[in-house]
């Protein structure tokens, strides 16, 4: 068997589908989504093509290995995401060749459902009440939220504020997860990670950006508050340091962005010899929602599964609009159940995306200043 296409799709809001086709017929599908990035991972991919139409698909360590140290230059967002589209695929070619889905050609389930949270109040954070009573009306037990929107370095909003959200979905019977997104700088994060301390959170998010870890493990010494990074990294030896440093509770490899499912499945490990826990990031598609599922069956350390579901930037297209089988996606008192189909276990109307694709995507995060016109963190 030999790899005889490989196609890429920008499908509404903001996603990038790979499509891997072998010479015998059997089809796989994988996410190489990079919010706002779109086209650059596609080009990556487009080199991807020569190296590896007509390699075996089933041989994806060896295409990681190649995909990865082959050209020289290797890491960072672009080149990681481009791989882990094409291992997901890889992956689900190779489930559907064999009619297994990838967790058992992973070792088996150590799990048959895992909890699930879904997004409230937007990037601009407001209306929490309603959102987190809305969302415990479909069944979630546990939210994610951002703290704040722009923040600057001394000049805080009203931080009492934040707690006073966070509350409003506890009142309604929800676990709470903040996400600083990065935006908060050291001053401001010490001080918002102490007032939400007793709350009891299930964790903060990206309290301080990754590229500062020497200010994350000072944090880590003034809060009790399960801290949790990793959106931002892309390879297991960009998570080496934060999980030797002892500042992280909780990684959240995501498997769009960070090589894959193979990757992730190495990260994860890592992590458990760490005793730290993973909550992939997936505010993405349904192709990497199931990839996390994939991981979630066979990864002892998975706690919580990030989902897109109603997430605020799906305008146009929601998490289930391309599966034909979306009860697979569909949560169930607040847990997803693990796909017992083969692959990745999601069925892609195909027909549906290719339509779609005609009017490719051009999606852009906002670009956010402060009152003195200085670039905000997003």
């Amino acid at each position: 068997m030999k790899i005889a296409r490989i196609e890429t799709f920008h499908v509404p809001p903001r996603w990038l589908f790979v499509r891997i086709e072998a010479d015998n017929g059997t089809i796989g599908w994988g996410e190489a989504s990079l919010e706002g990035h779109a086209e650059a991972v596609d080009g990556a991919l487009d080199a991807m093509r020569d190296r590896f139409i007509g390699a075996d698909p089933r041989k994806i360590e060896d295409i990681w290995q190649v995909a990865y140290r082959g050209g020289f230059y290797r890491g960072g967002p672009v080149l990681m995401s481009a791989l882990a589209g094409l291992d997901q695929a890889l992956w689900d070619l190779k489930g559907r060749h064999y009619g297994l889905p990838a967790w058992e050609m992973l070792g088996g389930k150590v799990r048959d459902k895992v909890r699930a949270y879904a997004w409230i109040g937007g990037d601009r954070p407001d209306d929490i009440a309603n959102a987190a009573k809305a969302r415990r009306q479909q069944g979630f037990t546990a939210i994610k939220m951002n703290a704040t929107s722009e923040i600057d370095y001394l000049t805080a909003p009203k931080l009492d504020d934040v707690v006073e959200r966070v509350r409003a979905a506890q009142n309604e019977g929800l676990d709470v997860g903040v996400d600083f997104h990065g935006r908060v700088h050291r001053p401001m994060a010490k001080q918002l990670a102490k007032l939400l301390e007793p709350l009891g959170l299930l964790f903060i998010e990206e309290p301080i950006l990754s590229e500062n870890p020497e200010a994350l493990s000072q944090l880590a010494g003034l809060v009790s508050t399960p801290i949790a990074v990793g959106e931002r990294l892309y390879s297991r030896w960009d998570f080496k340091p934060f999980l030797a440093s002892g500042a992280v509770d909780i990684i959240q490899p995501d498997l769009s962005h960070a090589g894959g499912l193979t990757e992730c499945r190495k990260i994860a490990a890592m992590a458990e010899s760490y005793d730290v826990a993973v909550a992939p990031h997936c505010p993405l598609g349904p192709l990497a929602l199931g990839a996390c599922l994939q991981l979630a069956a066979c990864t002892p350390n998975v706690i919580i599964q990030e989902m897109s579901l109603g997430i605020h930037y799906n305008e146009t297209h929601d998490l289930l609009s391309f599966c034909a089988n979306p009860d697979v996606l569909t949560p169930e008192e607040g847990f997803l159940a693990i796909p017992e189909g083969p692959g990745l276990g999601i069925e892609i109307d195909e027909i549906k995306v290719r339509e779609a694709a005609k009017n490719r995507h051009r999606w852009r995060n906002p670009i956010w200043r402060h009152a003195d016109g200085s670039v905000a963190e997003w």
